[in-house]
């Protein structure tokens, strides 16, 4: 009888211990197959990007802050790991009254009616240093794409360091963390196209910083599909700014000069005051 009940004992020791390898196992397994999709929807979104150099478009540029709301007609000229310039116009007049130029080496912003102009790197640009923004980052985030903090491009072997929530209602939550910086993108779940991007800065005594950024009305262009509107949203010390790029006649043309020269004739200002100025017309 002794005998009888050790070998039961026994039998069931041994179901136990099989049945607790197979459930280990499984999870692993299943958290290897997670891997794998999000891996592979990174892919996905990360294939999303166009292949031309150049981008070259009209555009309505609408401004909201507080009580203000301009709109006036404008252009936009990119060139990849080059130049971003957004030009604004008079309406009806067609006249230049401000100037938006980012490269690798400055930020830039004229105001032409008052002849005024601000030059220097990022950090000298509040909104910009706040969010650890560079020229490649801002880039990213003009041309609907991916950017990792400190790198010009990011590499297929880089895609597993951002983290992928596969099972928010809508679009797949993409994010990644580092220090102080949140940075977060929403892509739709059958196509990966980015339609959602946030920056976030969380400092001390409530020194934070966000910027949002939203892609909408996606078009061919070449082989890919690119956002023809763009909505921007600064918020930081208490100020709330509304950016809306509306694109018409996105184009790949790159005959244009990718540099622009300021007339001795402006005064170099702060960048507050340009932007204050701007805001105002």
């Amino acid at each position: 009888m002794t005998a009888t009940i050790m070998a039961s004992c026994g039998a069931k020791t041994a179901v136990v211990n099989n049945n607790t390898t197979i459930t280990a196992t499984s999870k692993q397994d299943d958290a290897e197959d997670l891997q794998k999709q999000q891996l592979v929807f990174m892919q996905k979104v990360a294939d999303n990007a166009v292949y031309q150099q150049n981008i070259v478009s009209r555009l309505n540029f609408t401004l909201t802050s507080g009580t203000k709301n301009i709109t006036v007609p404008g252009s936009i000229h990119m060139r990849k790991d080059d130049v971003i310039r957004i030009q604004l116009f008079m309406p009806l007049l067609g006249t230049e009254v401000g100037r938006l130029e980012f490269t690798k080496d400055y930020v830039m912003i004229i105001d032409r009616l008052h002849k005024e102009y601000i030059k220097g790197d990022y950090n000298k640009i509040g909104f910009l240093k706040r969010q650890g923004i560079n020229f490649y980052s801002l880039q990213a985030l003009f041309w609907n794409q991916l950017f990792l903090p400190g790198e010009s491009q990011v590499k297929e072997e880089q895609l597993s360091l951002y983290t992928v929530d596969m099972d928010a209602t809508n679009n797949n939550i993409i994010t990644l963390l580092q220090q102080k910086m949140l940075f977060q993108w929403e892509a739709e779940k059958d196509n990966g196209n980015i339609t959602d991007a946030k920056v976030e800065y969380k400092g001390d005594d409530n020194d934070n910083a966000i910027l949002s950024w939203k892609y909408a009305d996606f078009r061919s262009f070449g082989s890919k599909q690119f956002p023809h509107v763009q909505k921007l949203r600064f918020q930081m010390d208490k100020k709330d700014v509304n950016v809306t790029l509306d694109m018409n006649g996105v184009t790949s043309d790159n005959r244009w000069e990718t540099r622009t020269t300021v007339s001795d004739r402006y005064k170099e200002v702060t960048a507050e005051e340009v932007l204050k100025k701007l805001t105002t017309l």
